[in-house]
């Protein structure tokens, strides 16, 4: 359904409520994303949003608090959830009595569907057979694993405070709780690490049968205290070469091992895709609670503001909001191909010219995909679908650089 929207602009300042109030008919949605901010410790690669050394009462108020947002969202949730995701943080530092508490909140406000995809993600630490037996009980079907590497030197560099042992026994866990359906994340790239090193890590990986990997390239996000280290000349990136060369073994040692490569960095098994990230990666719409959480809804783009301490004393059910972004039509096809060209499904081509063409980009876009074709970075397939080819893989950000250029200066 198309939502008509009000010409003049939102403020930054408010929340998300005052702008989505102005969408006519209020839109429904069916995605998800709760945020939990607590860390026990904070990795020094990781630029998300959480808090390490907090205490027990601020989990308690934190829930209850979610309660409270969850309840105001449910204006917004009316139709049974295909997809809820719980991040971090570490949303398993939340004992057992908590996550109870959590989850008798949710099933108060949210209406879940008998397939609804819920994930948890879980720190391998602190995952205990008590808690993934509440997180099964209460309707949780779906586990993600930061698991990273099996090498105690690389996790180290990453400052990753679990044992590798740890992993396999949450694992075990989740299975004996009855949730089958489970992910690992890896990281590859990291300082130091060899191309053999990396092969054990999968292998390890695989080992375990999970029914998702996610596998990304080690990234130095600003402000972060690896990217730190990296700018004193402490460490080193990995060599762009041996790189690729991690990435193309990833693709070929899963893809034999049965998994599909549906997405440039994820894998999975026959309908084990993750339906909650292809909600992103397809930029349908999805609702956002807790500190630092980003949401999308009708074309508008938010994120909460991060501040936990805020977040628990605010005198209304909505946190306030930072980066709002209202819809513009440029921007939702840059974001279009961003995102959706990730996927080995592609975009539907015909659709994407149409929408070029409506922001007067017709030309410019096909001019600037000429070139990626001729150099076999993209193709039309059989199913008239833009795809990315297993060349353009490895030049993915390129790609999108080149194409949304052309969308945001079609005159250049």
């Amino acid at each position: 359904m198309d939502h008509k929207l009000p010409i003049q602009q939102a403020k930054s300042d408010g929340t998300i409520a005052s702008v989505l109030l102005k969408v006519e008919p209020a839109p429904s949605v069916s995605s998800l994303y709760l945020h939990i901010p607590f860390c026990f410790h904070k990795c020094h690669y990781c630029d998300f949003y959480s808090l390490a050394n907090t205490n027990h009462e601020d989990f308690v108020g934190f829930v209850a608090r979610m309660g409270q947002e969850l309840e105001a969202a449910g204006r917004y949730l009316s139709r049974p959830l295909d997809t809820l995701y719980i991040g971090g943080g570490t949303p398993t530092l939340l004992g057992p009595d908590l996550w109870r508490s959590l989850i008798r909140h949710i099933h108060s406000h949210v209406h879940l569907a008998p397939d609804t995809e819920w994930t948890v993600e879980a720190n391998p630490e602190t995952v205990t057979p008590d808690l993934m037996a509440v997180l099964a009980a209460g309707g949780v079907n779906r586990v993600s694993i930061g698991c990273q590497t099996f090498s105690p030197t690389h996790l180290k560099t990453l400052e990753r405070w679990h044992e590798p042992s740890s992993v396999v026994a949450a694992v075990e866990s989740a299975r004996d709780a009855g949730i089958e359906n489970i992910s690992l994340d890896l990281i590859y790239a990291i300082p130091g690490q060899t191309l053999g090193q990396w092969e054990d890590d999968l292998s390890q990986a695989l080992a375990l049968h999970p029914q998702h990997l996610s596998c990304y390239a080690l990234t130095f996000e600003p402000g972060t205290p690896l990217a730190v280290k990296l700018s004193r000349g402490l460490i080193d990136t990995a060599d762009a070469d041996l790189e690729a060369d991690m990435f193309t073994l990833t693709r070929r040692l899963l893809i034999d091992s049965g998994f599909c490569a549906y997405e440039v960095s994820n894998f999975a098994r026959a309908g084990r895709e993750s339906r909650h990230n292809l909600a992103y990666w397809l930029n349908m719409d999805w609702m956002a609670c807790g500190p630092s959480a980003s949401g999308h809804v009708a074309g508008i783009r938010w994120k909460n503001r991060a501040s936990l301490s805020e977040y628990l004393h605010t005198s209304t059910p909505w946190p306030t909001i930072t980066d709002l972004e209202m819809p513009q039509p440029a921007r939702a096809l840059a974001e279009r191909l961003m995102m959706g060209l990730r996927l080995a499904r592609g975009l539907p081509y015909e659709s994407l010219l149409a929408d070029a063409e409506a922001i007067g980009a017709r030309v410019s876009f096909v001019a600037a995909l000429g070139p990626l074709i001729d150099a076999e970075h993209v193709i039309v397939d059989q199913h008239k679908h833009l795809c990315l080819t297993e060349q353009g893989l490895l030049l993915a950000d390129s790609v999108f650089r080149q194409l949304m250029s052309a969308v945001f200066d079609p005159n250049c």
